[in-house]
């Protein structure tokens, strides 16, 4: 499968630091990032050009490189793998 296909970037936009609760990058290796914002109402849920997921809110904007084939392939996965008497 195609590298870029299977790594899945993402980009944040975000319209305002004021939305930005907390963005942590740490300087030891091997270590994590962790962002976390208010994308704030939701404005708009699109798939752009069939392989980018755009989540859209009044402070920003997400955007991720998946196609509707590989979400619906994990809600099917996630579904066969439901305890039965589980419902959503």
């Amino acid at each position: 499968m195609n590298k870029k296909i299977e790594e899945h970037s993402f980009s944040i936009e975000m319209k305002s630091e004021q939305a930005v609760k907390r963005m942590y990058l740490s300087d030891k290796e091997n270590s994590t990032v962790f962002f976390e914002g208010f994308l704030g109402e939701l404005k708009n849920v699109s798939m752009v050009e069939d392989v980018m997921l755009e989540i859209e809110g009044n402070n920003g904007v997400l955007r991720l490189d998946i196609t509707e084939h590989e979400m619906e392939k994990c809600f099917t996965q996630k579904k066969a793998n439901k305890p039965e008497g589980i419902q959503q």
